[in-house]
């Protein structure tokens, strides 16, 4: 979520729901009507300073709240590792292995000056 409308739609939504409360409700306490938080919400309206603060307010957060990005789920977290550890493990693999070649052309290289060295 990069858009900050709709960040913070998203965030006004999921606190006002997990205080159980409707958007009639949420309009009272910040002093605003129905229809303006449903247009908030659906991140077609963008409110002043002074609405966000009573948003935050009414929603019993501090203002910077509502500009959080949404927490990982588990779910989330788990695949974002398990990739995470994947991608490093291709990236040792090929680092690795670039070491071994590196390390095997430098034995063969002086093995073969050796050779040479020896048939003079």
């Amino acid at each position: 979520m990069t858009d900050l409308r709709q960040l913070l739609a998203f965030n006004i939504k999921q606190n006002r729901r997990k205080l159980g409360i409707s958007q009639s409700h949420l309009a009272k306490k910040a002093a605003a009507s129905t229809q303006y938080i449903a247009m908030i919400e659906l991140g077609r309206k963008f409110p002043s300073v002074k609405m966000i603060e009573r948003l935050a307010s009414a929603l019993e957060l501090d203002s910077l709240d509502l500009f959080s990005p949404p927490p990982l789920s588990t779910g989330t977290l788990q695949k974002l590792q398990e990739a995470t550890l994947a991608d490093m493990e291709k990236a040792i693999a090929k680092s690795v292995s670039k070491a071994v070649q590196k390390s095997v052309s430098e034995v063969v290289s002086g093995y073969m000056m050796e050779v040479k060295r020896s048939n003079k």
